[in-house]
């Protein structure tokens, strides 16, 4: 008998197909937009802007949101606000019972987490400054 190693022999006789993928979730965090220098960096050498500001980073978050929005429109794909407390898995459940197709997108989940972020300040003396996200007790 010929020695075989388990690696042998799971190569020839399983095999793993995936058909299907029962969800895509698209968390926007960035680890280099976590602190001060990488935010700086990227407003300066991403975007060619000279200072980092909040009035900056709205408009590029409300494109974003457009453009999703609008990709629902123009594929007719459902587009659902997940409250506070709500089960996705609930609404999941539901949107797919009535969906029609063999295949596609079910629907597009938007959910708002709350989580510390840098933002603009103006000091008493009225100067901008960029301030960090309050500590984690």
């Amino acid at each position: 008998m010929i020695a075989q190693s388990v690696a042998e022999i799971v190569k020839r006789h399983v095999m793993l197909t995936v058909e299907g993928i029962d969800r895509m979730y698209l968390n926007v965090y960035v680890p280099g937009l976590q602190y001060e220098h990488g935010i700086n960096r990227f407003f300066r050498y991403h975007r060619g802007c000279p200072l980092p500001s909040a009035a900056l980073m709205n408009p590029m978050t409300r494109r974003f949101v457009a453009a999703l929005e609008d990709f629902t429109v123009r594929h007719e794909i459902a587009l659902v606000q997940f409250e506070k407390g709500q089960r996705k898995d609930t609404v999941m459940a539901e949107h797919l019972r009535r969906f029609a197709h063999e295949e596609g997108v079910v629907f597009i989940g938007k959910v708002q987490e709350n989580t510390a972020v840098f933002r603009t300040a103006t000091d008493p003396e009225n100067r901008s400054a960029l301030s960090p996200p309050p500590k984690s007790t």
